[in-house]
C-alpha cells in the first residue's frame, strides 16, 4: 500500500481546491493512504474529505521558519514510512519536513531554491495550467504525465444528522428559505464587498421572505454586527460562533449564497449551492468557484485585478461600483 504525505496549503479555500488532486491520487493508486499536513483551522474540512486518511496539524504559524521545530516534526514522521510527499506550497520551508522525514520521493514545483529538498521538482508552465486547482492536480501525475480533462470539481456532502445537529446547536430552523452571506475575506479589505451593500441586500431578501445568516470567523464579527445594525435586526450574525464543520453544514442549507472571494466561497461551490461570487482585487481566472451553480460577479475595469490587500489607488472602484442594484439583478436570475 502506497503511503503519501501531502503538505497542504495554509488557507481553507486552497485546501478545498486541493481535493481534485487527492481524487486523482486515489484514481492512480486506489489503495493508497493519504495523510495531509496542514494548519489546525483546516482540520474540519480535511475530516470531511473522504480521500484523507488523517489530518496532521502543522503547528508552525504562517511565515515562521523554525528549522529546529520542523526537523523534530520530520523525525517524528519517519515512523510512518511514507513512500511519497507532495508539497503544494512553493516555499522553501514547506519542503523541509518531508526532507527531514526522509521520504524517498518528494514532489513539488520548483520554488525557493528547493532543488536539494525536492528530488521530483517540476517546472510550472502557468500558461498550460492557469488555475490553482490544475496546478495542484498536476502534482498527482507522474513526472511527465498530464492531468485528465475535464478535471473533477471539488465535492462536499453533508449528512442530515450533521445539519440537524448544527441547526439545534445554533438555534436555527429551515422554516424560511435561507440566504447565507460570507462578508469576510482573510486576505484583506480589497476583496470585500462594502458592508452597506451587504446590509441593503439583506433587507431586500428579508422582504422576499428569506432568512439571512452571516457566517465567518471571529474576525468578521464586527463587520457582521454592522450589517445587522443597518436595519437587519432579524439577520443572524453567526460569525465566530461556528467551527468549519458547522459552516459547511450551514452553507449546505442555503438557497442562495453571496460571498466574497474567500475560503467559504470555495466550500459553497463544493456543495453546489446557488451562489454569487463577488470579485474585486482578485481574479476568477486563477481561483474561480468550481460549480455550475456559481455565478461570478465582477466589474471589468482597467485596474482590476490588482491582487492587492488594499486598493492601491484609494478609490476601491472594483467593489464600490458593484452596486446592490447590479447584484440584485443577478440574484433575480438565481433564486426561484
Amino acid at each position: 500500500m502506497k503511503k503519501i504525505l501531502v503538505i497542504g496549503p495554509s488557507w481553507v479555500g486552497d485546501c478545498m481546491l486541493m481535493q481534485p488532486m487527492l481524487m486523482r491520487l486515489k484514481q492512480r493508486h486506489p489503495d493508497c493512504l493519504i495523510d495531509v499536513l496542514a494548519p489546525s483551522w483546516t482540520a474540519g474540512l480535511l475530516r470531511a474529505l473522504p480521500e484523507v486518511h488523517e489530518a496532521i496539524v502543522n503547528p508552525f504559524p504562517h511565515g515562521e521558519l523554525n528549522i529546529k521545530g520542523r526537523y523534530r516534526l520530520g523525525v517524528d514522521l519517519r515512523a510512518a514510512q511514507y513512500d511519497q510527499a507532495i508539497v503544494l506550497p512553493n516555499s522553501l520551508k514547506s519542503a523541509l519536513i518531508p526532507f527531514f522525514a526522509r521520504i524517498p520521493l518528494r514532489t513539488g514545483f520548483v520554488g525557493e531554491m528547493r532543488y536539494g529538498l525536492l528530488n521530483d521538482a517540476r517546472k510550472l508552465d502557468k500558461t498550460v495550467l492557469p488555475l490553482m486547482v490544475e496546478r495542484f492536480a498536476q502534482l498527482a501525475e507522474a513526472h511527465d504525465g498530464q492531468i485528465p480533462r475535464p478535471l473533477a470539481n471539488p465535492k462536499l456532502t453533508v449528512s442530515g444528522a450533521q445539519i440537524d445537529a448544527t441547526l439545534a446547536k445554533l438555534g436555527l430552523s429551515l422554516a424560511q428559505p435561507v440566504a447565507v452571506f460570507c462578508p469576510g475575506a482573510e486576505y484583506g479589505p480589497a476583496k470585500r464587498w462594502p458592508v452597506a451593500y451587504f446590509a441593503e441586500t439583506a433587507q431586500r431578501l428579508h422582504d422576499e421572505g428569506y432568512a439571512v445568516w452571516l457566517i465567518g470567523s471571529a474576525k468578521d464579527r464586527e463587520v457582521a454586527e454592522t450589517i445587522v445594525a443597518l436595519g437587519n435586526q432579524s439577520t443572524r450574525n453567526l460569525c465566530g460562533s461556528t467551527d468549519l464543520t458547522d459552516a459547511i453544514a450551514l452553507l449546505s442549507c442555503a438557497q442562495l449564497v453571496i460571498s466574497n472571494d474567500s475560503g467559504l466561497m470555495h466550500l459553497a461551490a463544493a456543495l453546489d449551492r446557488p451562489m454569487l461570487a463577488l470579485f474585486g482585487s482578485s481574479s476568477p481566472q486563477f481561483t474561480p468557484p468550481l460549480s455550475k451553480e456559481a455565478t461570478v460577479v465582477k466589474l471589468d475595469i482597467e485596474c482590476s485585478p490588482c491582487f492587492k490587500r488594499e486598493c492601491p489607488l484609494g478609490h476601491f472602484n472594483c467593489m464600490n461600483h458593484l452596486t446592490p442594484d447590479r447584484v440584485w439583478e443577478k440574484i433575480q436570475q438565481v433564486i426561484p
